[in-house]
């Protein structure tokens, strides 16, 4: 017998009393687990439930969707659907503050009937990972969306309490779900589904506990916590006589115009670091040089924008750095805090390594590591033996002795080829921006901004070079126009928008077009 056509508009009787649950979550967050507790919790309450699930393309390129349908269990059994319906579903969890954003746009989430309960917490996707610039999306937009769309919403960061009690964000989640009502279960009921789940549990629980306690009360961000002092201002040890340099140095930076003071005493520190206090001087000689030429009725714009990218510039990417960062303790102790290691356990910790010939020759003694990279052949050699992918067990003695030993080489870097080609590079730089003074004061300050557009190393290096030099190519066209700061600042903003460069060769294209 044929169901009887019911007039437009007209609710569907055999849909009366079913609850509609979506979960989006990635890979690692616990949406599988999430989702047997709503399950389990469920089902001991006398309902009838059906769990889907439908996989995303990638672990961050696409989100996990599972879906729930349950109803009180009565003489004819429900008819459940397999998968959510754009302005029919009643609660949807977003494991994340992008995942909220696009059950947004997919019409899950809707002003009649939708309660959104997300995590205000990021898990950048790889799009915005691989922008050259910022590339992070706006959360702000997303919650102001979630004002509009949702009939009630309970966003807080449920991240932070997860890792607060070692556990995973479904633990957090489950708690904001219980809070918020949306279910009509009892406390009780969702904390025996985490019991019976056994492994965990107890750190689970507590994670629970504190997000039902902010849901209930209406879901807000915790304060943030306090900013840490200003990295110059925390203590350093060491030898007696090289503290007495560092402190003369920090003493130095201190006595610059308060706005380059600001940034010149970080960037002092972060010199330092990098080499030894030789090369903080000679850091704080070059940006004098450049102070020299600024002033007050400027606001001191040029040097507080050298003091930072001087910094950067001077403390460059290379192998010997990476080799450092990869073997100081504060490393090791913060992974290990991260994995929740205790003394009871064995951490075991790989690098991944792939070294080029070039890397390997810009290690070399300026003259000898030149007449090597001149000769293509010896490069292809070197590259044939060398360019291979390593895995070294850092927790090891012999592989972590490599990499110190490799870090050791500091020492001598101020003498090796890569050394010898960032600083050829960087006076060219700054010879560059402090040409356009007194003519441009401005341009002048958008070309020591370039310097953003080149870091990392190897591969990465590389392409932020080429970006930094057809951006000057640029620079030189539209130098002497009144807008010539305007139109440098769109190339560098251009630069940062993709990493393939499309969005450069337009605006490159443009100033051609009127150069």
């Amino acid at each position: 017998m044929n169901a009887p056509i019911l007039p437009e508009g007209t609710p569907d009787p055999q849909l009366a009393g079913i609850l509609k649950l979506a979960i989006m979550a990635v890979g690692g967050q616990g949406g599988g687990v999430l989702t047997n507790w709503v399950e389990a919790v469920a089902r001991a309450s006398g309902y009838a439930v059906q769990a889907t699930s439908v996989a995303g393309v990638a672990q961050r390129t696409g989100a996990t969707i599972y879906y729930l349908e349950m109803a009180p269990l009565g003489p004819k059994a429900p008819v459940f659907s397999l998968l959510p319906a754009a302005g029919d579903v009643d609660v949807l969890v977003a494991a994340e503050m992008m995942e909220a954003g696009r059950a947004i746009l997919r019409g899950f989430v809707t002003p009649d009937r939708t309660t959104l309960i997300a995590s205000s917490h990021r898990a950048l996707a790889v799009s915005e990972k691989t922008v050259p610039g910022d590339g992070i999306a706006n959360s702000g937009e997303v919650r102001a969306a979630a004002g509009v769309a949702a009939r009630r919403q309970v966003i807080f960061d449920m991240e932070r309490i997860a890792v607060a009690h070692r556990t995973v964000i479904s633990a957090s989640l489950f708690g904001a779900l219980a809070g918020s009502g949306a279910l009509p279960f009892p406390r009780a009921a969702f904390e025996a589904a985490i019991r019976a789940d056994g492994r965990g549990a107890e750190a689970s629980l507590a994670a629970f506990a504190e997000a039902f306690a902010i849901a209930t009360t209406g879901g807000a961000d915790a304060p943030a916590p306090a900013a840490a002092a200003p990295a110059a201002a925390r203590g350093a040890t060491g030898p007696r006589r090289q503290l007495a340099e560092w402190q003369a140095l920090v003493a130095r930076a201190a006595a610059l115009p308060a706005p380059v003071a600001a940034l010149a005493e970080p960037g002092l520190r972060k010199v330092v670091d990098f080499q030894d206090t030789a090369y903080g001087a000679e850091y704080l000689d070059r940006l004098g040089a450049i102070l020299a030429r600024d002033s007050a009725v400027q606001g001191w714009r040029l040097a507080r924008e050298a003091a930072k990218y001087l910094a950067n510039a001077m403390a460059y990417d290379d192998v010997i750095r990476v080799a450092d960062q990869k073997t100081r303790p504060a490393r090791f102790a913060r992974i290990g805090r991260e994995m929740g290691a205790g003394e009871a356990q064995l951490l075991h910790l790989t690098e991944f390594l792939h070294p080029r010939a070039e890397e390997l020759v810009r290690l070399l003694p300026a003259r000898l590591g030149a007449r090597l990279a001149a000769n293509p052949a010896r490069m292809r050699q070197i590259d044939r033996l060398f360019n291979r992918g390593r895995r070294l067990r850092s927790d090891r003695v012999w592989p972590f002795l490599q990499l110190w030993l490799l870090a050791g080489l500091r020492r001598w870097r101020r003498g090796n080829l890569r050394h010898a080609e960032e600083m050829a590079h960087l006076d060219r730089w700054l010879a560059t921006a402090l040409g356009h003074l007194p003519a441009d004061y401005d341009l002048a300050v958008e070309v020591i901004r370039m310097r953003r557009l080149i870091k990392g190393y190897s591969d990465t290096h590389a392409r932020g070079q080429s970006k930094y030099d057809r951006v000057m190519d640029g620079v030189a066209l539209v130098a002497g126009r009144d807008d010539a700061a305007d139109w440098a600042r769109r190339l560098r903003e251009a630069a940062l928008r993709d990493e393939k460069g499309e969005t450069l060769d337009g605006a490159l294209k443009t100033i051609r077009s009127f150069a």
